[in-house]
Order: structure tokens, then sequence, then C-alpha cells
């Protein structure tokens, strides 16, 4: 450990990968100020991990409240960094804080530009995902689902929105539709077996019939891809309620068809073949077309990073220096404008922000850390002490007209959710919206 660096870093976002970053800061001496969009910490551990994983997700929270719990980490919740934001990321330069480490996740929507993405029972995963693990204000929306969604994407949060929408949701079907074929499936077999139940093996066999002289002939086992399924069947967990889980292969989607009342009643789409490119493949539309008898259409295609939080963006993620000067493991972590080839003077990404919706819980924690320790890099380098950057961050916090959220307001609330999951005899207790959050912590109606 450093001797304190008389150094102070703003860590913007509060997921696992801005926690892990803080606390590989913090126990480097470095003074911490950790901005978080929401009232509380965790970001997709909190809000993106399925609801009823409740071991998985008590166990991160422990983590995160010891990291939180070092007296070099200050915590701001519900407070915005962006354009038209509480706070923007040119003020907090300006602060004089040593270097500012974005990990604020992949806060925008990825859609694909089709006709009917504005029909009624059209939505991102994200919407879905926020909105049964109550993340405010996705938690107050009111989700038109039919009884027959096709989910556009095939990784594993499709199955978490199979599993969703079989268990809560009453569907008859979940078609779960990809542009590539059976090998090129994103998902991990662990979190298949959460829906095989329902998974209609008949259906499976058939669709890998139907397109397994595609396969051949790029010298995939169309036999290899039915025993995945077959072997994961075996286990036979019993089906959550009626719904059929299916797979189609090599479609993309066209358009959503409009019912004639403004929603979903159909969804077009093109099948594809598949082409080598190097040693992946790549779909090749063929000028088909099909109408998929479906209500619901849910595009689980990834996420891109957030437009207005001020870095420069292309691709759906934040530029980074292709010549970094503080590589971790060949990695670079600095922010950059690639529109004039200049790097963003102690400005670091991590995370999601750095390549969105990549790996999960563990892949985030590794990508904060590792962020982190490229500013450490900077700031031994650039050694200059960081003021009063912390007290400045504070006197404009409190300027807000709307309350914000410290480490001993996030205390209250963790006692006021326990007590109140005693009080009901269930699992796990949220509150729903921001305003009941702030009222158990004693602070609705007070500014900062």
């Amino acid at each position: 450990m450093d001797e304190a660096l008389n150094q102070t870093v703003a860590v913007i976002g509060a997921g696992p990968a801005g926690l892990f970053a803080a606390k590989e800061l913090a126990t480097q001496g470095v003074k911490v100020t950790l901005i978080n969009r929401d009232i509380k910490p965790g970001g997709l551990a909190e809000y993106g991990i399925f609801h009823n994983k409740y071991k998985m997700k008590n166990g991160l929270r422990a983590q995160f409240h010891q990291v939180l719990s070092h007296p070099n980490i200050d915590y701001y919740g519900n407070v915005t960094v962006g354009k038209n934001a509480d706070l923007s990321l040119e003020q907090l330069r300006r602060m004089g804080f040593s270097a500012i480490l974005v990990t604020a996740g992949a806060q925008g929507t990825k859609w694909l530009g089709l006709p009917g993405e504005d029909l009624i029972g059209v939505y991102h995963a994200k919407e879905v995902v926020y909105h049964y693990n109550k993340l405010p204000p996705f938690s107050q929306n009111q989700l038109v689902i039919g009884k027959k969604v096709a989910v556009i994407g095939v990784g594993n949060v499709m199955l978490d929105i199979a599993h969703y929408l079989i268990a809560d949701r009453n569907v008859d079907e979940v078609i779960a539709v990809g542009r590539r074929g059976p090998d090129e499936i994103k998902f991990d077999r662990k979190e298949l077996d959460y829906v095989i139940g329902n998974l209609d093996v008949r259906a499976i066999e058939f669709e890998i019939d139907r397109v397994a002289h595609i396969m051949t002939a790029l010298g995939q086992d169309p036999q290899a891809a039915k025993a995945f399924y077959h072997e994961a069947k075996q286990k036979q967990t019993p089906p959550l309620g009626h719904a059929s889980f299916k797979l189609r292969f090599l479609s993309s989607p066209i358009r959503m068809v409009d019912n004639g009342s403004g929603a979903v009643g159909g969804l077009e789409v093109e099948e594809n073949t598949l082409v080598a490119a190097g040693d992946d493949t790549k779909a090749r539309g063929l000028g088909t077309y099909h109408i998929l008898d479906v209500d619901t259409v849910i595009f689980a295609i990834g996420d891109k990073v957030d437009d207005n939080l001020g870095l420069p963006v292309h691709a759906s993620a934040f530029d980074k220096n292709p010549n970094p000067r503080y590589p971790v493991d060949g990695v670079s972590y600095e922010a950059f404008s690639a529109d004039d080839g200049k790097t963003l003077e102690g400005l670091f990404v991590a995370g999601w922000s750095r390549v969105a919706s990549t790996g999960l819980v563990g892949l985030a924690r590794k990508d904060g850390v590792n962020g982190a320790r490229a500013v450490m890099q900077y700031l031994r380098e650039n050694s200059a002490d960081s003021g009063d950057a912390s007290k400045k961050v504070a006197a404009a916090i409190q300027q807000l007209a709307h309350p914000v959220v410290n480490k001993e307001a996030l205390a209250a609330l963790e006692i006021a959710e326990r007590e109140r999951a005693e009080m009901l005899g269930v699992e796990e207790f949220k509150f729903t919206s921001n305003a009941e959050m702030l009222e158990a912590m004693g602070l609705l109606g007070v500014t900062s």
C-alpha cells in the first residue's frame, strides 16, 4: 500500500466495476469520490441479475458494503453526471480531481432502427430486466406483455427474460430468434437449466434439421448441436407453468407488424445463410421472408454507452486511446477523441463503459480493478496535489435541489427494507420508487 498520495479521484458509476475500482484506489491511499446515478450501489449486480437469485445478490451486497466502508471512499447516490445533468464531466475536471474514472456502464439503449419499434408490445431487454428487478423508474412502468413473445438474441439476457416471461408473466410461448445458427449461441449451459423444463425438444430438433445443410457446409455438426439440448434436458427439472420455449435460428428481424391498433401483430424475419468470416461466421440474408405469430417483441441485443455523458462515442462505445500510455495487460483504459486523435487527459473508462455488454460481474470487477491500476500509473506520473476537489464537489452537491444519498443514508435504507421483508415474511423486499426509498431514509423533501 502507498502512503496517502494527497490525490482525489472521481469514479462515476457504482456498479461492480466502479465499486472495485474505488476499493483498489482507496487501498492505495487515494481519496475517492464515488458518484452514482441510482440511489443504491451495485448497478447490474443489483438490478441486472435475475430477481430471485437471492444468495448471489446477498453475497455481492456484502462485498459492496465492505467496499463502501473504506474511510477513503465518499459515496453520493441519486446524482447524475453528463450533459443537462446534476454535474458535468467538465465541472468535475475544473474542480481539480487528479483523475476521473468513468464506470457508468452502458446506460444507452441499442435499437436496430426497424419499422414498428414504436408499437405497443416492443421493448428493449433493459426495460424488462430493470422492471422485474425494481429499478426506478422502470419498476413503475406497465409492460404490455402478450401470450406469444419473440426475444431477439441468443445470449444469457435472453434466457433471463425467457425465465421471467415463463415464470412470472404466464405466457404461452417464447421464441428466441438468432440471426446465426446453433453453433453461434451465446448463452451458458448453466443458464439454460432455469428454463430447460419448458424447452420444446421436438421443435429444436426440427429447427436444427432445417439449418443442418448450412452447418454441414461450414464443418459444423448438427448432431452435436442436438446433443447439447438433449443432455441439458436430461436434468428434467419441472417446467415453469405451461409455456413452451423454442429457438429459431438463421433469422433476422425485419419489422414488427402492426395489428391495426398500434400494437404488435407479428414479427417479420428474413431467412439467413452462414458464410465463413475468418475463424468466425457471418449471417447473410437470402431474401426469403416469414411472419412469426407473436404479439410481443423484446430486443436482447446488448446495450450502448450514454451519448450524453460527455465523452466521444463511436460504434456504441466510448473512444479509447489506441496507443495507451498506461496500459494494463495490453488494454487501453484511457478516454480518447477519435475525431481529433487526442487523449482526454486524466479521463479513464472501465467496465461496460469501456466495452459495452461484455461479461458478467466477475469480468466487470476485474476490468474495474485494471482501470484503477491504469489510473494509478497516471497518478504516479502526475503527482500534483488534487487540492480541495472533494470539498468542491461536496459543496456543488449541497446546492442540488433534490436529496443526495450518502453511506449513512444507505445503511438506513438497508434496515428499512430488511424490516419490511421480515414483516411481510418474504425473502427480499425492495421499495419500487425513489420517493419511497428517500422517505425510508428520512430524506424526502430534504435538499442537499
